[in-house]
């Protein structure tokens, strides 16, 4: 039997190798459009590869996924995040846990998880094909037809064949699978930061909050963690967050939307209210820019007073119903105008792909299309930052691989 792989990324090599694994017999050739594979994994969490994420549960694990989350709940009942633990530190990839659940290996260096997977191809003897773009997929009865985008390839008839081409930006990239009789779910951009131009915020660059709570304007989409201010806008885990549970929205709205930064966290106008009266009673004759509230940065809070025209002279016994109301508010809801997004540094993640209608959830085989296979990206399957979507290549790389 042979077997094609489409796609050099981490869910195309993590499915060659788990094929041979399953199948010492096979013949599988792995084809890979540009000349260097696991790009992508190379520039994964800075360049030390945040493999997957350390979370305890089933359900915390399901819930990082804004789309595929009910369709992995059941991939991740064969093979999940403690898994693809194991999987690496049996092939010599120590791991270390992060504070916040992020897992990577020891070294620090994503080199150590390609060196991983080419080692493993090269062990089970994958044939790895590079500058092999494949253009188009035919039905050939129970077989299938790959035909390249290079002229000089000629086109060759496999078994059965995994696709792991990674998203695609734009719908154009995956017209060669509607063809072949797939829904495409229309593809936007996820995980990326906030432009917010000509605002005095972005004077503020480098200041992080760790605790914030940041929502999208007349929308429910909200999402909490570290802000980090930037030199053209807003970034940081809260905002990778929202970008990823509104994507569709924002690209509705071609990134022109309000807004709501909560700098306490989650904490209510109440309890900010509150705090500020504390203050004001246990340091009456001292400044308002001289006492912070909630720890906040010295520069952070010095821009909130100016953007409530708050004196910073002002003694804090002199503060007043108004303006203990109007710092309440810009702790609490401080609002600024979006125009535009940010890719976030080397990676690119999609919103949408190949509709998860049509694929078996117990197979990932394809319902359009017998003995085609999906695994990665290509799905509309895409998670949070914090190890989810490589998570999600190894989860159904592994199911695709069965050849169920």
């Amino acid at each position: 039997m042979d077997v094609a792989v489409i796609g050099g990324g981490a869910a195309g090599f993590f499915a060659a190798i788990a094929v041979r694994e399953n199948y010492p017999q096979i013949r599988v050739v792995l084809f890979e459009k540009s000349r260097t594979p696991l790009a992508k994994v190379k520039a994964s969490g800075g360049g030390r590869c945040n493999l997957t994420n350390a979370c305890s549960s089933r359900s915390e694990l399901v819930a990082a996924y804004p789309r595929g989350g009910s369709f992995l709940k059941k991939c991740f009942g064969v093979f999940d995040n403690r898994d693809a633990m194991n999987w690496f530190e049996q092939r010599g990839v120590p791991l270390v846990v992060q504070k916040d659940g992020c897992v990577f290996p020891r070294s620090q260096n994503s080199q150590s998880v390609i060196d991983c997977l080419l080692e493993q191809t090269r062990k089970l003897g994958v044939c790895v094909a590079t500058e092999t773009g494949v253009a188009a997929i035919v039905p050939m009865g129970h077989r299938l037809q790959v035909h390249f985008s290079a002229g000089s390839v000629s086109p060759r008839i496999f078994d059965k064949v995994i696709v792991a081409s990674g998203g695609s930006p734009k719908r154009s990239g995956l017209e060669w699978l509607a063809r072949c009789g797939h829904r495409i779910v229309e593809p936007v951009p996820s995980l990326f930061s906030f432009n917010v131009p000509a605002n005095p915020l972005t004077e503020l660059t480098g200041i992080v909050v760790d605790k914030t709570l940041v929502g999208l304007q007349g929308t429910r989409f909200q999402a909490a963690g570290p802000l980090l201010i930037t030199h053209w806008g807003l970034s940081g885990p809260a905002i990778l967050q929202l970008s990823s549970r509104g994507a569709r929205w924002l690209s509705d709205r071609h990134y022109a939307f309000g807004l709501q930064v909560n700098w306490t966290g989650e904490r209510s106008q109440q309890w900010t209210a509150d705090a500020l009266r504390r203050i004001a009673d246990e340091h009456p004759n001292k400044n308002l820019s001289s006492v912070r509230p909630c720890a906040l940065p010295e520069r952070l809070w010095q821009h909130l007073l100016d953007k409530t025209s708050m004196p910073k002279g002002k003694c804090w016994k002199d503060l007043g119903r108004s303006g203990l109301n109007k710092l309440t508010n810009a702790l609490t809801n401080d609002c600024y105008a979006v125009e535009g997004r940010t890719r976030f540094k080397e990676e690119f993640v999609t919103c949408g792909g190949i509709s998860l209608d049509d694929v078996d959830v117990k197979t990932l085989q394809s319902r359009a299309c017998t003995n085609l296979y999906f695994a990665g990206e290509v799905l509309d399957i895409d998670g949070l930052t914090g190890g989810f979507n490589l998570q999600a290549a190894w989860t159904t790389a592994f199911i695709a691989a069965k050849l169920a």
